[in-house]
């Protein structure tokens, strides 16, 4: 049978994935993955999800369902975030460095060949290094793409505008001036573009932090795409990093994939985030850090060493006794699912 992890990423720009594992009850441990109502693939075991296929093929909310009797996790699985960069000058340099750092798929386009050299170096994976109106004719849009603007002029910039303006996003912003802002805003109302999505160009761009260097700025616009990001609660699930760990055939040493599958209270991270833990130490990802990750890290270490069990399911409790003894500053409750893979 093909991995899990394989599959995954083969689809990970796929609408509509989502991973169910059961938690409690006699089929705990069964798992199977979903996309749109059709089951792709089912760890070998009893059928549990062949045999509830409609019903289960109809779960979409994230969280904890019940399934013939038995407790399910529905772990939604969003798409990449793609970050595109128009313009590759000093403030698009730090941009894209600090999108890598959190893990975008960051796209830049430059007409000018000295600049696109210098975002190979900065590490983007794809520049493309062309006039604006043909680099943006190679990008798809869609609900998961977020476009920044910030060309050397506003001629450029209203090219990238009226071209990004014709495709899905999930957010656009343009670098300048306030008066540059309205006077580009101005000009696409005049074309026809519709005020309401012109009113939602973010510009000026970036939050109001009183930024003032090329990194600040940076900060500032990173700070505005993240909680646009956030805000749809549209959930990643899975770094490219974890699924290149487990999606690695040739990498014989054991993992255990820690995943929030509830919480209560002010817990710091979302259901569905995860942390990978690795036979010789390695963690990829993070549950939210402190006393309560070092405690599931050797939950995970345990259960590495336990040849009977393939799962567990834990509690961890973050109340405000437990925070105030450990001075930490968030409460509440996690549950965490532990999974061998």
């Amino acid at each position: 049978m093909r991995h899990l992890y394989t599959i995954l990423q083969e689809y990970q720009d796929k609408k509509e994935k989502r991973i169910l594992t059961v938690l409690k009850g006699p089929h705990a441990g069964e798992k199977a993955f979903f996309a749109g109502d059709g089951l792709l693939w089912e760890r070998t075991g009893q059928g549990f999800f062949t045999e509830h296929r409609e019903e289960a093929g109809a779960i979409r909310a994230e969280g904890q369902q019940e399934l013939a009797g038995e407790t399910v996790f529905c772990d939604c699985l969003g798409e990449a975030k793609k970050l595109v960069i128009c313009g590759a000058g000093h403030v698009g340099v730090a941009l894209l460095r600090m999108a890598l750092l959190l893990g975008f798929d960051v796209t830049v386009l430059e007409d000018r060949p000295y600049f696109a050299d210098g975002a190979r170096r900065a590490g983007a994976r794809r520049v493309i290094c062309d006039t604006f109106e043909t680099g943006l004719a190679e990008v798809p849009g869609d609900g998961d793409t977020f476009f920044v603007v910030m060309t050397r002029g506003h001629r450029y910039d209203l090219i990238c505008l009226e071209k990004i303006l014709g495709k899905s996003y999930a957010y656009l912003g343009m670098m300048g001036s306030r008066g540059r802002s309205a006077l580009v805003k101005k000009k696409l109302l005049e074309q026809g573009f519709p005020a309401g999505q012109v009113e939602e160009l973010h510009a000026p761009i970036g939050l109001s932090i009183h930024a003032e260097t090329p990194e600040e700025i940076a900060v500032s616009i990173l700070g505005e795409i993240i909680s646009a990001k956030n805000g749809e609660k549209k959930n990643s699930s899975f770094s490219e990093e974890q699924l290149e760990l487990l999606g690695d055939g040739t990498d014989t040493q054991a993992k255990v994939l820690c995943t929030i599958v509830a919480r209560r209270g002010s817990a710091p991270r979302s259901v569905g985030t995860k942390m990978l833990v690795l036979e010789d130490g390695t963690v990829s990802g993070t549950i939210g850090g402190g006393c309560v990750e070092a405690g599931v890290k050797e939950k995970a270490r345990w259960l590495m060493q336990d040849k009977e069990k393939r799962q567990e399911l834990i509690s961890v409790s973050m109340t405000a006794c437990d925070a105030e003894e450990e001075g930490m500053v968030c409460g509440g409750v996690i549950e965490v699912l532990l999974e061998k893979c």
